[in-house]
């Protein structure tokens, strides 16, 4: 079967990996000196899309290597609801991550703007540096995504390789904060990015294992039409953004839900085949996964899980597809992993179903613009 786009993009993510990190380390000590990190007392991440999944997927990395409690919020979220009530606790206290990769969606510079303005150091993480968002920020954290080579570089695909570079700059940032307010020794910094460096064979090695896992997956549920996907702790946004790239790649209805809350609420639906995606890391969240995947094919709902391959979970007896990952994988750098079967399960869906990337941008919506009439690049801002 011929390689889509969507597939050659999946195979440039761990040559991106390697190509970015060095750069990535080197610009993150230049913007981040010492005194501002230690004067840090909470993180505040946010964004839209794949840029809010990327955030929800580094909170327990700020918490557990930066030692910060760590709020990912949607744009929206943020700039009306929480940007009022910021802690009154004193200059640099709070830090403000903004995540755009076109530097120019509305609401995330508002929440930036209005963050900034609350008192929070508001720090822009885009791919471009003239881009508004870094015009209302106080730091500007460059991730200079490379650009793709040949046929690819002109096409319009369900996106991947940003969504890779914002994780990626984001662990980054958690073991400098770490390092630099004390948390983590040097030692145990260097160790830690060595590991990042190292998922880009781990990656190299889960696309491999799972491309055809994923193809099988694809042509099993052809004939659906609804997809879920549940993830809890670092791979609640890696749920988020699987169901993202199958409602861009071929359109179907896709929901992300917490793996906790599947068993309040989807427990129930009426359709009973639905292909149901669970996603873990084989830590914290095993035992329950164990549980819900046992509940799911009980009331009928086909099943896969995404887990690494010696866990428990890799033994469930019911199970239609397995997608193995690496199980020495650190659980807060898991959806550097975890994210990949999704991305290649959407590819094989528009495959199969010959549904075009993004509905082809018809009815009413727009590539150019921001989106037609959801004007997601010229919204009103507060």
């Amino acid at each position: 079967m011929i390689r889509s786009p969507l597939h050659q993009q999946v195979d440039t993510l761990p040559d991106l990996v390697r190509e970015m990190i060095d750069d990535l380390v080197r610009r993150i000590r230049d913007s981040f000196p010492r005194p501002l990190c230690r004067r840090l007392q909470r993180v505040f991440i946010t964004g839209c899309g794949d840029s809010h999944h990327a955030a929800l997927n580094a909170e327990l990395a700020m918490e557990q290597i930066a030692g910060l409690p760590c709020e990912p919020q949607t744009a929206m979220q943020f700039s009306r609801y929480t940007a009022d009530f910021l802690p009154s606790t004193g200059k640099d206290s709070n830090l403000l991550l903004g995540i755009s990769v076109s530097g120019q969606v509305s609401r995330t510079i508002e929440a930036l703007e209005l963050g900034r303005r609350a008192g929070a150091t508001a720090v822009a993480v885009t791919n471009n540096r003239k881009a508004p968002l870094a015009g209302v920020a106080d730091l500007l954290l460059e991730t200079s995504v490379p650009p793709l080579q040949d046929e690819l570089a002109g096409m319009i695909v369900p996106g991947s390789r940003s969504y890779i570079a914002s994780q990626l700059v984001l662990y980054l940032l958690a073991i400098h904060l770490g390092q630099e307010r004390g948390h983590v020794s040097q030692a145990q910094a260097n160790k830690l990015r060595r590991e990042l460096g190292a998922m880009a064979d781990l990656m190299e090695a889960t696309i491999a294992a799972n491309d055809s896992a994923a193809r099988r997956a694809a042509k099993a549920w052809q004939d659906e039409d609804r997809f879920v996907f549940c993830g809890s702790g670092p791979n609640y946004g890696t749920a988020q953004f699987s169901a993202a790239k199958v409602l861009e790649a071929s359109g179907d209805s896709a929901i992300a839900q917490d793996m906790e809350e599947w068993a309040h609420l989807q427990y129930f639906a009426r359709h009973v085949s639905t292909p149901t995606i669970l996603i873990s890391a084989g830590k914290r969240d095993q035992d329950r996964v164990q549980e819900i995947a046992t509940a799911a094919k009980t009331i009928g709902r086909q099943l896969a899980i995404i887990s690494p391959g010696e866990s428990a979970l890799a033994q469930h007896s019911e199970v239609d597809f397995l997608f193995p990952l690496d199980g020495k994988t650190r659980e807060c750098f898991s959806p550097l992993l975890a994210c990949l079967p999704g991305i290649l399960f959407a590819a094989y869906r528009a495959q199969f179903t010959g549904e075009p990337y993004f509905r082809d941008f018809g009815g009413g919506r727009s590539a150019e613009g921001g989106g037609g009439i959801s004007r997601i690049r010229d919204s009103h801002r507060r």
